[in-house]
């Protein structure tokens, strides 16, 4: 019966039709709901446990590092360097002694327990150049987390600093400036372009630069170094960096870039080529120096290259990677727009 008629076949064919089309559409509803539900429950699985194996991560990266270092006791290093008896060079907050073990020279940097910032310049060095691999920076060794000791140990590096190398009467060949100045370069663009983190150094200066076996350049002291994350441009921070290598960002409240350390470079680089101690005196650059009268031309781009760096404008340096196509030859050097150039050296 239908509205108290009987209904004819017709009508009976199409209610169940409409039947069959309204459990179709219910049923598409359904499993589309369903679709999403497990959409949102799988994102929320998977980002949780993406930010899980995240937070694990970053609290096992220090395990990790440590975990390749060797961990000496205090006592190991006393006998190593003899109660901390030859000393090769000093810092602000450390002194690097000798030390030898298992017939291997070592250099073991001891940082001022007196210090404040201690811990954590000893753990910035000790995640920073933990987690770097390449020929132009200094190798870390191992570590002393001691009660109040907080020590460093590095691979020894034969021929001492780069200041001790350039500073003296007798001046090194051009070939030597060339592959020490290319060396260093290669080290900074390692750690601001091909570190899975990225590094700013902060205190680039002949001390910094140690030498080894064969005199290739070394890049050391990660003290002051800054980590940038993958989405990170630039830092804030304070100023410790050296008198005579500080780029005036630091001194605008300007956000620290890689920048930095390539005002730095330029500032070394300018010493290298002229084996002068911090001087932009370009009348000077040449004086009593054959080896740059004989390859001026090499001479004359390595200034406008380091003219470049220093830069007081840090949007116009260029990257390290540039400056070291432009020390290979393969990038054309341009002559610098306006550089800032001192009256007398520093």
């Amino acid at each position: 019966m239908y509205g108290g008629c009987m209904l004819t076949p017709f009508q009976k064919q199409k209610k169940k039709k409409d039947h069959e089309t309204l459990i179709i559409v219910i049923s598409v509803l359904l499993s589309f709901l369903v679709l999403v539900i497990l959409v949102l429950v799988g994102a929320m699985y998977f980002g949780f446990s993406f930010n899980r194996k995240k937070i694990k991560s970053s609290k096992t990266n220090n395990g990790v590092i440590e975990k390749n270092l060797r961990n000496f006791t205090f006592k190991e290093l006393v006998e190593a360097t003899g109660n901390f008896s030859e000393e090769l060079g000093r810092r602000s907050f450390s002194i690097v002694y000798k030390g030898t073990i298992d017939m291997t020279s070592l250099a073991v940097k001891k940082l001022d327990k007196l210090f404040r910032d201690n811990d954590r310049e000893f753990q910035t060095e000790m995640n920073v150049i933990g987690q770097t691999h390449h020929r132009n920076l200094v190798r870390l060794l191992g570590y002393c987390n001691e009660g109040q000791h907080r020590i460093l140990v590095y691979e020894f590096m034969s021929n001492g600093t780069l200041a001790s190398f350039l500073f003296t009467p007798l001046k090194a060949n051009w070939r030597q400036r060339f592959e020490i100045a290319s060396g260093i370069a290669r080290g900074l663009v390692y750690l601001h372009e091909e570190c899975c983190t990225q590094i700013i150094h902060c205190d680039i200066k002949p001390q910094n630069i140690l030498l080894d076996d064969q005199y290739n350049a070394r890049i050391s002291d990660f003290g002051l170094a800054k980590l940038l994350l993958i989405n990170q441009s630039h830092t804030e921070t304070g100023i410790r960096e050296t008198k005579g290598y500080v780029a005036p960002d630091w001194f605008r409240s300007s956000p620290i870039t890689t920048k930095v350390d390539t005002y730095s470079f330029g500032v070394l680089l300018l010493e290298i080529i002229c084996c002068r101690r911090n001087t932009r005196r370009l009348d000077i650059l040449l004086e009593n120096d054959d080896e740059a009268v004989k390859n001026i031309k090499s001479f004359e781009k390595f200034v406008m290259i380091a003219l470049w760096c220093i830069h007081e404008d840090p949007t116009l340096r260029p990257t390290m990677k540039k400056v070291l196509l432009m020390l290979e030859g393969i990038v054309e050097v341009l002559i610098p727009p306006n550089p800032y150039l001192y009256g007398s050296a520093s």
